[in-house]
C-alpha cells in the first residue's frame, strides 16, 4: 500500500447491493495481507468476488480480545489488516470497538473509511425532519429492560433510530406504541439495498397491524426510525386531560401514559403532575 507503515483499515462493507462496496474499499481489501472478519465463511466469497487474496482471521463478539492480539501481531510485522463485518460499518451496532480500541492504544495507524450504514440509510430515506438524531441499535431482548430503555428515551426531541430482528419485531412495535403513544410516526426499513427491500411509513398505533397482516413482513433485518417527542403542550391540555383521567380512577401510570399518547405531554412531566395532584387531594 502507498501508505509508509502498517495500518487497520476500517472497511464498511455492502449491505446487501454488491454495488455499493466502494472503489477505496476494492482496493485496500486487494492491497492488505490480512481481513479480521466478523465471519470469515461470509466475507471469503466476498473477497473471492472482488480479487482479494488477503488471509482471514476471526474478529467476533466472543473472541474480539483474543483476535486484538493477532492483529496487533500482525501491525507490529509491518502487515496492514482490514476490519470488515459482514455487512455494514464495523463497531456500530457490530464487533469492532474494542479491536480499534486496542490497536490505537499500541501506537498504530487506524484509517476509517466511509460506507454504507444501515442506520444512515434508512434515516436518509425516512423524511423524518429532525436536527438531531439518537442511534440506538438494539434494544434489550428481554420485555422489562426493553421497556424501561424506552421509557427513558420517551420524552427526547431527536429523531431515534433503532435495529432489530425479525423475531422481535412485533414486540418491538408493541413496547413502541406503549412506551411513546399511539400518535408518534415511525418509519421501517427492511432488507436495505437487499432484492425484497421495503420500506412503511405510518404512526404507531398501526405498525404492529400492518407487520402481522403479511408474515413476509416479518422476515428480513429491520431499521426503525421513530419521530422525537412532540414539543409539550403550553396551553395546560396535558394536565386536563390527565386530571379527568385521574377522576375516572385510573392509576397514576396509567393515566399519566393515556394523557401523553392523547396530548403529547411530556410522560416524566405528566406523572409529576399527577404525583402532585394525589398530594393535593
Amino acid at each position: 500500500m502507498s501508505e509508509e507503515s502498517a495500518a487497520l483499515y476500517v472497511v464498511p462493507t455492502p449491505l446487501g447491493h454488491l454495488g455499493d462496496l466502494s472503489a477505496r474499499a476494492i482496493d485496500t481489501l486487494r492491497q492488505v495481507a490480512w481481513v479480521a472478519a466478523e465471519d470469515t465463511r461470509h466475507s471469503a466469497p466476498l473477497l473471492r468476488h472482488f480479487g482479494s487474496n488477503a488471509r482471514l482471521l476471526a474478529c467476533h463478539q466472543h473472541n474480539e480480545e483474543a483476535a486484538a492480539q493477532q492483529v496487533l501481531a500482525r501491525l507490529a510485522a509491518g502487515e496492514s489488516v482490514a476490519l470488515v463485518v459482514d455487512a455494514g460499518t464495523p463497531a456500530v451496532s457490530d464487533p469492532g470497538a474494542a479491536l480499534v480500541a486496542r490497536v490505537r492504544a499500541a501506537g498504530f495507524r487506524i484509517v476509517p473509511l466511509p460506507g454504507p450504514c444501515a442506520a444512515v440509510v434508512a434515516l436518509s430515506a425516512a423524511g423524518i425532519e429532525s436536527s438531531h438524531f439518537l442511534f440506538y441499535g438494539f434494544l434489550p431482548s428481554k420485555a422489562g429492560p426493553r421497556a424501561q430503555a424506552l421509557v427513558e428515551l420517551a420524552d427526547l426531541p431527536y429523531a431515534l433510530v433503532f435495529y432489530e430482528a425479525p423475531h422481535r419485531i412485533v414486540e418491538t412495535a408493541v413496547a413502541l406504541r406503549s412506551a411513546f403513544g399511539e400518535r408518534r410516526r415511525v418509519v421501517l426499513a427492511r432488507e436495505l439495498t437487499k432484492l425484497y427491500e421495503e420500506m412503511h411509513d405510518c404512526l404507531l398505533a398501526d405498525l404492529e397491524h400492518w407487520l402481522l397482516a403479511d408474515a413476509d413482513r416479518q422476515r428480513g433485518e429491520f431499521v426503525l426510525v421513530v419521530a422525537g417527542a412532540p414539543a409539550a403542550p403550553t396551553d395546560g391540555e396535558g394536565e386536563r386531560v390527565l386530571a379527568l383521567l385521574l377522576a375516572e380512577g385510573l392509576p397514576v401510570s396509567q393515566a399519566s401514559r393515556l394523557a401523553q399518547a392523547i396530548t403529547g405531554t411530556s410522560r416524566k412531566a405528566l406523572y409529576s403532575a399527577a404525583l402532585r395532584m394525589q398530594r393535593a387531594e
